[in-house]
């Protein structure tokens, strides 16, 4: 039985240990920017949070703060059903 593990672990072929992909430090305005390249587009906002929606993925709310703390960052991340990978690629 295979296991999915949430953390984004990779085996690093040069020393054979899973390594897990460093969360980029980045504003409101770029996690918005990126998942509106996904589909998402803004509902509405109040106060400092956007709302998003997506035709079939989950409602997103991002808080615009100049920095995205590490885990608000991972959560949403998870509730877009990302990789953290797959996240880099699209800022």
């Amino acid at each position: 039985m295979s296991y999915t593990y949430l953390l984004d672990t990779k085996i690093d072929e040069k020393i054979g240990k899973e390594t897990m992909t460093k969360l980029p430090v980045v504003s409101g305005e770029e996690v918005v920017k990126a998942l509106m390249k996904l589909g998402y587009y803004v509902c509405d906002q109040r106060a400092s949070h956007v709302h998003l929606r997506h035709p079939y993925r989950r409602p997103l709310t991002i808080p615009l703060h100049p920095t995205v703390a590490k885990g608000t960052l991972r959560a949403i991340i998870r509730e877009a059903e990302l990789t953290v990978e797959e996240f880099v690629k699209l800022l």
